[in-house]
């Protein structure tokens, strides 16, 4: 099982996450995507869903029209953990 990042590890993790922030109320991160339009949003999250697979590492999210709500934590692990951070990483580089 994946171990939960230390306090520093998280922050300093953060500082090279682009608009992720830490979920108020919760050991998680956060972050909103807008894209153009729907069939743009659910083409990402097909992406992610297919790469969140293959890592055994599914996001929480929500899908209105063309925006995208992600949390990520390691449910498992009780909080933050590195699989979060990769997913993260991960679903920045698919967006971009």
């Amino acid at each position: 099982m994946p171990k939960r990042l230390s306090p520093d590890a998280r922050n300093e993790a953060l500082v090279t996450l682009t608009g992720w922030k830490l979920v108020e109320g919760r050991e998680a991160i956060g972050k909103r995507f807008v894209f153009r339009d729907f069939s743009e949003a659910f083409g990402w999250m097909t992406r992610v869903a297919m790469l969140a697979e293959t890592m055994g590492h599914h996001p929480e999210w929500a899908n209105v029209y063309r925006t995208v709500d992600v949390t990520l934590a390691t449910h498992d692990a009780g909080g933050l953990t590195e699989l979060d951070v990769r997913l993260a990483r991960a679903m920045d580089a698919i967006a971009a």
